[in-house]
């Protein structure tokens, strides 16, 4: 009987589609270059939510936001709900997470306890003791920061110790804050700097050598392994270490631009990101928070083009660590038997549409996901699909790939006959959730190989593009009376899709 394929789940933080050297020869990505070259790119790769929690849950549970219950970041993921390391771990596998997590909020109550938030994150003796098993991965090392951000700690920290940068938080956001801070401008939404932490301690390095000492530890055990390898980059703020902040020249950088009267016809959340000053006050309600883009998007160019160069300089650092993963798959001769798939959490805008960083916006920059998958002599090497992927089929695939039954709970679909080559495609169609507020902020995204519609709660505003005839996004259809019965179709669809995505938690076994 053959020995099931190891799962190696690699992913980046906030990426757009479209920043693989592969398909963009502005920026270069040897090591992601090399698996596309070895694998499949599957060009048509959705999330389920655009922002971080709620997707990286359903890259564990196989179901969407609306169903794992962490429908937004700052909702805490059920700690007993099933997870694919859980199948996984009772067929035998051995099963990590190095890297990002992010299934809890920065804050903790009785009714929401978080393990990942203040003071918690500091305390490293509580750290050291901490392990595993969560959330199904029996091994974890994780931390909660981007950047230079005030939340490092956890087993980053500790790693930092251990390799002689006793003094880690001098090179970090202080806490609790201090409005002296050298790093308190944040650089989240507009220009970009050099970080002066020694390259050789940045979180990408951490997590490319403690994805190589596991993945060494699970093949001297002779079984197969799941693991998850989280980088964090290049989620903003935009800081980088040299020589990794000058590698790009900010004046070669391509940036997004916003196309005038294109946001004439967009819903009235969009036009306000064109305001310097927007008020978005009609939008809160109790129980909400923040909402992630509710603010002025205007920037200069010469900010864009600096942000877009410290990004590409971040996802260049993580390339040279996901290269040194893939190495040691081969050095332990377990390359061949090894399913390894890459993908980012979510996209993110630089300029497209006037638009900066992320929010309820869903255009293809934040919504499509970068996507490549090797398995050798399985997945087609050097190949290219355009078959439509959801990240909530990762765990049924997984499973699928391990031979194991696929839990009638999960939403998503198998994708391994796509994934070899065997279909053209196994979904005609995408959802995206996005619930950032509880009522206000609620909308859902279908798509499908040409179009792509966005319905809102409680409101007649919605958008629907012709992917095919306007691939940029840029002329809203929603309204139009020359495709009022292409709506209508794909108001049909929706609602058939909604259907389609119902899980079956229990088996029917009897008449009554």
């Amino acid at each position: 009987m053959p020995k099931p394929p190891n799962i190696l789940l690699i992913t980046s933080d906030q990426q757009h589609w479209n920043t693989l050297g592969t398909t963009n020869p502005r920026i270069r990505t040897p090591a992601l270059d090399r698996l596309a070259g070895e694998g499949t790119t599957f060009t048509r790769a959705y999330c389920p939510n655009p922002t971080c929690s709620p997707t990286r849950a359903s890259l564990i549970t196989g179901q969407y936001p609306s169903r794992h219950g962490c429908w937004a970041i700052g909702v805490g993921l059920p700690e007993n709900i099933p997870t694919v390391g859980d199948a996984l771990t009772r067929a035998g596998y051995r099963t990590g997470l190095i890297g990002k997590a992010h299934f809890q909020p920065l804050a903790s109550t009785p009714d929401s306890p978080s393990i990942e938030c203040q003071p918690l994150l500091r305390d490293l003796d509580y750290w050291r003791r901490f392990k595993g098993d969560w959330y199904g991965f029996q091994h974890v090392e994780t931390a909660r920061m981007h950047g230079f951000e005030s939340h490092a700690g956890q087993h980053y920290a500790i790693w930092m110790e251990e390799n002689g940068l006793a003094n880690w938080q001098d090179y970090f956001q202080q806490w609790p804050p201090d409005p002296s801070d050298k790093y308190a401008r944040g650089r989240y939404l507009r220009g970009g700097m050099t970080w002066d932490l020694p390259e050789r301690f940045h979180h990408s390095h951490w997590v490319g050598e403690r994805t190589c000492a596991y993945i060494e530890d699970a093949v001297a055990t002779d079984r197969p392994f799941f693991l998850w390898s989280s980088f964090f980059d290049p989620h903003p703020p935009y800081v980088i270490p040299e020589p990794w902040s000058s590698m790009y020249d900010p004046a070669d950088m391509e940036i997004g631009h916003f196309v005038e009267g294109e946001m004439a016809s967009m819903p009235r959340h969009h036009q306000l990101t064109r305001e310097p000053s927007p008020d978005f006050s009609d939008w809160n309600e109790p129980g909400g928070q923040g909402v992630h883009g509710f603010h002025s998007h205007l920037h200069s160019e010469a900010d864009m083009h600096r942000s877009m160069a410290i990004y590409y300089g971040m996802i260049g650092l993580m390339d040279a660590n996901i290269g040194r993963i893939l190495d040691t798959l081969d050095a332990q001769g377990v390359a061949d038997n090894t399913l390894v798939i890459f993908t980012s959490d979510h996209g993110h805008f630089l300029g497209q549409h006037g638009l900066i960083a992320k929010g309820p916006f869903h255009y293809e920059d934040v919504v499509r996901v970068p996507m490549i998958v090797r398995h050798p002599g399985k997945v087609p090497a050097g190949a290219r699909s355009a078959a439509l992927q959801s990240l909530v089929d990762f765990p049924q695939t997984f499973l699928s790939a391990a031979g194991c039954e696929i839990p009638g709970v999960m939403q998503g679909v198998d994708q391994l006959d796509a994934w070899h080559g065997s279909a053209h495609a196994v979904r005609d169609w995408a959802m995206v959730e996005n619930r950032h507020n509880p009522t206000t902020v609620h909308l859902r995204t279908l798509i499908t190989d040409r179009y792509k519609i966005t319905l809102y709660r409680g409101t007649a505003e919605g958008e629907l593009f012709d992917l095919e005839a306007d691939p940029d996004e840029t002329r809203n259809l929603f309204h139009a009376r020359d495709h009022a019965e292409v709506r209508a179709n794909l108001m049909h669809r929706f609602l058939q899709a909604e259907m389609e995505r119902e899980s079956s938690p229990m088996a029917r076994v009897a008449g009554a």
